[in-house]
């Protein structure tokens, strides 16, 4: 009988084991998923706003961007809460190119003409490159004097305002395409996004400053951010 029992508990335990690995794998694998997801979407959104040049962020400011964000299909947080949450990628210049994705996060807040939309896709164009990573880090609020300036688009460079901003701001909701005010909304470096992108946690300032090299996965995302950022270069240097 107590040899029954043991055989017993050895199945129970192998089978527990084995259920716990079948739901590691399958976390991994939907994780891993999700971040494919948001790499080939956040290279759509990049695409299909810079589709229309006339309305879109115009070649003189991308030409000057240090760093590019984007966030995707940023949702409202619950009925009737202003506050919205979305997670994206950030890259950043170096002397070899673009930096390598850094997962970000964008919550709370209210999204300025756009608060009455579900979902709004977002770039923000960074001018000022390191108080951009340092405040990623340390976690911040759109909007202060840190940046968050309503970008200009089309042929809008003419307005001044936005040559001093540190980071501007560009929004897009049922193909309505344009500058928008983040009022209040913290972005962040995403850290779990960070794990199941690179398999550890490294400091998303590590990432943005080229000390990590680029995943396979996130190939397309940069190619879409160095297409369009030469294109703008060319074009205001022609």
């Amino acid at each position: 009988m107590a040899h029954i029992v043991k055989v017993s508990a050895l199945y129970l335990a192998v089978a527990i084991t084995t259920l716990g690995l079948r739901d590691a794998a399958y976390a991994a694998e939907k994780a891993s998923s999700e971040m494919q997801k948001r790499l080939q979407t956040s290279a759509e959104v990049l695409t299909e706003m810079m589709s229309e040049p006339d309305k879109t962020i115009p070649a003189e400011v991308l030409a000057r961007a240090k760093c590019v964000a984007v966030i995707p299909s940023v949702v409202k947080v619950a009925l009737g809460v202003g506050g919205r949450h979305g997670k994206g990628l950030a890259t950043c210049r170096t002397t070899k190119g673009w930096s390598a994705p850094g997962p970000i996060s964008i919550a709370g807040g209210s999204i300025g003409l756009q608060i009455g939309t579900q979902s709004v896709d977002i770039i923000l164009v960074i001018l000022d490159r390191d108080p951009f990573k340092e405040l990623l880090v340390k976690k911040f609020k759109i909007g202060s004097e840190d940046g968050g300036t309503p970008g200009p688009t089309g042929s809008e460079t003419a307005r001044n305002d936005w040559r001093d901003a540190k980071i501007l701001t560009y929004s897009r909701s049922h193909g309505v395409f344009a500058g928008v005010t983040l009022k209040g909304a913290t972005l962040k470096q995403d850290k779990d996004g960070i794990v199941q992108l690179y398999g550890r946690y490294v400091p998303i300032e590590a990432l943005l400053e080229g000390k990590v090299a680029p995943p396979r996965e996130s190939h397309q995302f940069l190619a879409t951010v160095r297409k369009y950022v030469a294109d703008a270069q060319q074009h205001t240097q022609g």
